[in-house]
């Protein structure tokens, strides 16, 4: 009897000690999940638990490409002359294939048509050479890196485009050079090898720093004076009359260059059609 009554005197403290540890156990669970309970962190283990993240670095940025010079089709152009601006290709040495022309397109990039002109050049297989000026070229280097990789020349065309560049002092031609000039570099990795003056403004300052930084002067045998708007018409008919190593010169900045874009649909078509070959300088 005495056994019996030992036995289940121990069943029933088994039985306590249970009850208070599931009592235990939900007390504290319900601290862990309470508002602003001091127990929070201690009940979740999960939390201890959380293995801590590994932070891989950023990957590094895309390096600048180092600045190369970007020769003509035929061959690294040189001139025959050094005291004069070139408007013809023959005046290069050595002189670009038989017929051959090239499109130059000044004062860009442009958001507006700088874009469309690059779509027309594309739709056409053409390689223009775009005489670029360093402040648009700061403002808008993806679109400069675009005229650059779709194989078109990218050349100097001074920092802000002063028109009275001519009159101006030698360090401030310098300025508008150098600046432009090491802009272009950075931006696409081209070099330019070649500068054209705004508005054809030449001196022996803009020249002899024009040959100082390794560059050629380039003018035009043909201008349509689209950047004045004269109609298309008028500049269909100048950029038609255009003969085989002349240098055409456009705008794709400058204003509304819708004329120049709506010619040039059609005047590059009739060129090639004539026999005529677009080189980039």
């Amino acid at each position: 009897m005495a056994e019996s009554e030992s036995k289940e005197a121990s069943r029933r403290k088994a039985l306590w000690l249970m009850g208070a540890a599931a009592v235990g156990l939900a007390a504290l669970g319900a601290d862990g999940v309470r508002p602003g309970s001091r127990h929070r962190a201690a009940a979740s283990p999960a939390t201890t638990a959380r293995p801590r993240a590994i932070l891989h670095p950023s990957p590094s940025p895309t390096p600048t490409p180092t600045p190369t010079p970007r020769p003509a089709a035929w061959t690294p152009a040189k001139l025959t002359a050094t005291k004069t601006p070139v408007r013809n290709l023959s005046e290069l040495t050595p002189p670009p294939p038989p017929q051959t022309i090239a499109l130059t397109i000044d004062d860009g990039p442009q958001p507006t048509w700088t874009p469309r002109v690059l779509d027309l050049l594309a739709e056409h297989e053409v390689h223009a050479t775009f005489f670029i000026i360093g402040e648009q070229v700061k403002e808008l280097p993806k679109l400069t890196r675009r005229i650059a990789d779709a194989g078109h020349q990218v050349c100097n065309h001074t920092m802000t485009h002063p028109i009275t560049i001519a009159g101006m002092s030698r360090k401030r031609v310098r300025k508008e050079i150098v600046e432009s000039h090491d802009l272009i570099a950075d931006i696409t990795g081209v070099v330019p090898q070649f500068f054209r003056s705004p508005g054809g403004a030449w001196s022996k300052t803009v020249l002899e720093l024009t040959a100082e930084h390794g560059m050629l002067p380039i003018d035009w045998a043909v201008d349509p004076r689209d950047w004045s708007r004269p109609g298309v018409g008028h500049i269909r008919r100048t950029l038609l009359g255009s003969e085989a190593g002349n240098i055409m010169l456009c705008h794709d900045g400058g204003g509304d260059r819708s004329q120049t874009l709506k010619a040039l649909g059609t005047v590059i078509p009739k060129l090639k059609k004539r026999g005529l070959s677009f080189v980039a300088l």
